[in-house]
């Protein structure tokens, strides 16, 4: 099974939070790929990069997003056959979006922090209660930097549960 990871609009496709991620999908014997979208802005034209790079992918996968990747990752589970979504300060509702109304067949969770200035948590609140998914909602900035080793715990049990499909 594998893990592709999504970035945020001002990060890049190994920051500190996707390696340390990434090392733990490692451990859980998840192959991981983190797609890069430095040179794309528009969020809708992230989706549609990976899901062409996923449309022929036949092993089972997981996609994690941060901030714009976990919209970019919602998105794309929509029209992909992704078993579980894991995101991260999700720009979810954000003005200007393409997509505003969200459906998904995959187990969902998400991490948001209650300090987020950027992306407020009552977006993903929203989005948890229209969609009947975990959310976890933890100390912290957007970043999550300041909680990180919870975030790591809450990946860790995500990549648990999936484990065995």
């Amino acid at each position: 099974m594998k893990v592709y990871f999504s970035h945020g609009k001002e990060s890049g496709p190994w920051g500190s939070k996707i390696k340390r991620l990434a090392s733990i999908a490692k451990e859980y014997g998840y192959s991981v790929d983190s797609i890069d979208y430095s040179d794309i802005l528009d969020p809708d034209l992230r989706v549609e990069r990976l899901i062409n790079l996923l449309n022929d992918e036949e092993d089972d996968f997981l996609l994690v997003g941060s901030s714009m990747g976990g919209y970019v990752s919602l998105v794309a589970a929509e029209r992909l056959d992704t078993i579980g979504v894991f995101l991260l300060a999700p720009a979810l509702f954000v003005s200007g979006d393409k997509k505003q109304n969200y459906t998904s067949k995959a187990c969902i969770e998400i991490v948001h922090g209650w300090s987020d200035d950027v992306i407020p948590p009552e977006s993903s609140i929203k989005f948890a209660k229209n969609m009947n998914c975990s959310l976890h909602l933890i100390p912290g900035d957007h970043r999550l930097n300041s909680s990180i080793d919870v975030v790591e715990k809450l990946f860790s049990q995500f990549l648990a549960s999936h484990i065995s499909g």
